[in-house]
């Protein structure tokens, strides 16, 4: 965020100590061990008995999803949950498309929702019927309790509210709404630079047949292909299901990067100022990204983002990899490193030890 970097998180243990390769999940599991095992056995300990809420703040494609699945592998995801709005929207089309289902939405609402316009009028909106309206906080509090409800009484992350300024306020007592007032609460910030989101976009790739994402340049899959024709790189899905030769496309749209969702951008970012300045509220920062020439000394070489490039031999008829270190802009202009998934993990998992007492 512009003007608002957040402290370093140091990760690296010394020259001396073991490499990891964090797209393995077992080798993740060895390196959350090494770097943050006596936090994780304490998270253990108070999940047994003990929740939380943490709410999750980011721009879009910040990695909200990412960090919490990460931290549920490395602590253990029998005690919690996370929650994404969007989904237990999206989530209300299949019910309703279920007439079993549908009523039993409705009989909940009836029971749980206080709003201003009707349930009927709600669900017009959540069906696209209505694109005048925008749906009300309070039918998407009343959702998120039916899905807490669900879920039985686990610590849970919830992704995606507040999703306008106007929502501030609610989201101060969604705790107490959803029945957690005595349990901890948090904010969880996350700082992603706009380059990292634009480059994410432009060379992002799904597969056609399970969507699968990857990036030609920043995640790519073990075997890579070059179309001779188009003159074209291009990744081969490893999920086994799709067989040996999935060629990965890119999503409509995604050529524009960033600016295909500058305004929603935008507001995330005044939302999260913001809430930045709230008292009372624990708050975790999270940074995606450390200076280049502070690396060396606060994380290790293969916890950074790895860049590749491609080159076709066509002797070998073969393409050759070169993989080296990405550097990007952070938002205030500095060089820097983006780091990967799982160190940024390692600070969330330190910091909320820290903000629960443990």
């Amino acid at each position: 965020m512009k003007g608002l970097n957040f402290p370093l998180f140091p990760t690296k243990l010394g020259d001396q100590s073991p490499r990891f390769a964090l797209e393995d999940p077992v080798e993740r599991r060895k390196y959350f061990d090494l770097k943050a095992g006596p936090e994780i056995e304490k998270l253990r300990e108070y999940l047994r008995t003990g929740t939380f809420v943490g709410f999750l703040l980011g721009k879009k494609n910040s990695g909200k999803g990412t960090y919490s699945k990460l931290f549920m592998e490395a602590v253990g995801g029998e005690r919690v949950a996370h929650l994404s709005v969007g989904d237990i929207v999206r989530g209300v089309h299949k019910d309703l498309a279920d007439e079993s289902r549908k009523q039993e939405l409705i009989k909940f609402l009836e029971s749980r929702y206080r709003g201003f316009i009707t349930i009927e009028a709600a669900l017009d909106i959540i069906l696209g019927r209505d694109t005048k309206t925008l749906l009300p906080t309070e039918i998407i509090i009343a959702l998120v309790e039916r899905e807490i409800d669900r879920i039985g009484r686990k610590a849970i992350f919830i992704d995606g509210f507040p999703r306008n300024l106007d929502q501030i306020s609610a989201a101060l007592y969604f705790r107490t709404i959803i029945g957690y007032r005595d349990d901890p609460d948090f904010f969880v910030f996350i700082d992603l630079p706009d380059t990292v989101i634009d480059a994410r976009m432009k060379t992002r790739v799904v597969c056609p047949k399970c969507n699968m994402p990857r990036s030609l340049q920043l995640l790519r899959t073990k075997e890579v292909g070059y179309d001779e024709a188009a003159k074209e790189f291009y990744l081969i899905c490893d999920n086994p299901a799709c067989g040996s030769s999935a060629r990965m496309i890119g999503k409509e749209g995604d050529e524009l990067g960033i600016e295909a969702i500058r305004d929603r951008v935008e507001l995330d970012d005044k939302i999260m100022r913001q809430l930045l300045e709230l008292k009372g509220v624990p708050k975790i920062q999270l940074r995606n990204t450390i200076p280049v020439e502070k690396a060396r000394e606060v994380a290790d070489d293969y916890e950074i983002t790895p860049a590749y490039r491609y080159e076709w031999d066509a002797a070998a008829k073969q393409v050759r990899v070169i993989e080296e270190p990405w550097v990007i802009n952070d938002d205030d202009g500095a060089p820097s490193h983006s780091l990967q998934a799982a160190p940024v993990v390692i600070s969330l998992i330190k910091q909320m030890t820290k903000v629960l007492g443990l």
